[in-house]
């Protein structure tokens, strides 16, 4: 069984992932166990240093994000392993045993816990409160707080306010748990569940602005819709149907529907827009988001004209207003060059204007970031779109449910090989 799983394990395709200094002080870029990071003041590509005595990544790294701070970034993936980094000096000072490979990661706006969630559905926490991060913390153990009972956690972020924890799952479902003073106690008081997305839940997001005085969350599903949610209660405020709504899908095409599923979703210009990516979709869709009406509406496609890119994670900077893309993937069987990555970046976010793509020699750190980020090999751009797809296909694999004949279910339950036997 266990060799079995490791053959499965090594051809599994990971998708690249960035995440953004919310200063924009740094970009990071995680591709297989790889990852990269840009000094965007220095304009010089960043040394990491590992002072916790703790391995390396060795696997595809599946969650990577800094903190609401910028002064501390995570990263955690199929190795097992959590590290958390000080961005100080990118010092890693803390790693942090699994016993299940992670998914997502979350970090408390005060930047005093670190959680992450295992793909069996528990999310677990990190105690740093009153660490400044400039010295190895030592062996740190992490404690489980709540669990989606065996469903795969797809995503975990902190309301801006720090109440609440929210994590959404593989089940369609989106709970909404109160993160109590005492966390290491556990979170057991449930505040709410959204319900109403038909297929897995792939992204989250908060809306909060200067006119929106209560935060409300956004969330990205397989079933091609972005909704907006009243956590407090739980109450579906909105549905946007954006394949449909761009135009990228005909309202008739349910079989179609996983072609177009949301990958990542970030709010821009305070709010006022949501960019969101789309699977198979060689651009983005910009989501107007009306705080006072609670709804949604497309705004605007904005394409990638000449050039095969499709857009699988996105960051954004308030303080700069440039929306970081990336696509590529780790793994790619039958591929000569096993892990791509291909960084581009949109600005000129207005209600008004339309939004541009920057050229590579305009992006902020130039040719040195994006040699830094993608690697210098040079790839076709149509092995982008072929790495797109094998992304779309890992997901679906591992988040959309199988459905099985009444007359096969019986067997399965018989046959199934996860039970333990005593000898």
């Amino acid at each position: 069984m266990e060799e079995r799983e490791e053959a499965t394990k090594d051809v599994e395709v990971a998708p690249a992932l960035i995440a953004v200094h919310p200063h924009q002080r740094s970009v990071a870029v995680a591709i297989g166990p790889d990852l990269r990071v840009f000094d965007l003041h220095a304009s010089a590509a960043v040394s990491l240093v590992d002072d916790s005595g703790g391995p390396f990544h060795s696997d595809s790294i599946r969650a990577a994000r800094f903190g609401a701070k910028g002064k501390l970034f995570v990263s955690a993936g199929d190795d097992k392993i959590v590290k958390i980094w000080s961005t100080e000096f990118w010092r890693c000072f803390c790693t942090v045993s699994s016993e299940k490979r992670v998914c997502a990661v979350a970090i408390s706006i005060d930047g005093s816990y670190v959680c992450f969630a295992d793909k069996f559905g528990v999310v677990w926490i990190v105690d740093l409160t009153g660490y400044d991060g400039n010295q190895p913390l030592g062996d740190k153990k992490a404690t489980a707080i709540l669990s989606h009972y065996c469903s795969i956690i797809t995503r975990l972020e902190f309301s801006p306010d720090g109440r609440f924890i929210v994590s959404a799952d593989r089940d369609f479902k989106i709970r909404v748990t109160v993160f109590s003073k005492r966390p290491l106690n556990g979170a057991h008081e449930i505040q709410s569940f959204c319900l109403g997305h038909t297929e897995f839940v792939s992204c989250l997001a908060f809306v909060h602005g200067q006119d929106c005085p209560q935060d409300f969350l956004l969330s990205g599903s397989g079933d091609s819709t972005v909704r907006l949610w009243d956590i407090s209660s739980g109450a579906l405020l909105d549905t946007c149907e954006v394949s449909i709504k761009a135009g990228l899908l005909e309202s008739s095409g349910e079989a179609q529907e996983n072609d177009h599923a949301i990958t990542d979703l970030c709010t821009v210009l305070d709010s006022l827009l949501v960019a969101v990516a789309v699977q198979s979709l060689q651009g983005i869709v910009l989501v107007s988001c009306n705080h006072s009406a609670r709804t949604l509406s497309v705004a605007k496609v904005v394409p990638f004209a000449g050039e095969a890119f499709v857009p699988i994670g996105l960051g954004y900077c308030p303080s700069e207003g440039i929306l970081w893309m990336i696509t590529g993937a780790s793994s790619l069987p039958r591929s000569s060059c096993p892990s791509l990555a291909r960084v581009r970046v949109i600005s000129g976010f207005d209600v008004e204007q339309e939004p541009a793509v920057v050229e590579d020699d305009k992006v902020p750190g130039g040719e040195k970031l994006l040699e830094t980020l993608q690697g210098t090999v040079s790839v076709n751009g149509n092995v982008f779109l072929e790495a797109a797809e094998a992304v779309k296909t890992a997901m679906c694999n591992l988040l959309i449910k199988k459905q099985y004949p009444a007359e096969n279910r019986d067997f399965r339950k018989r046959t199934r090989n996860d039970r333990k036997f005593k000898p």
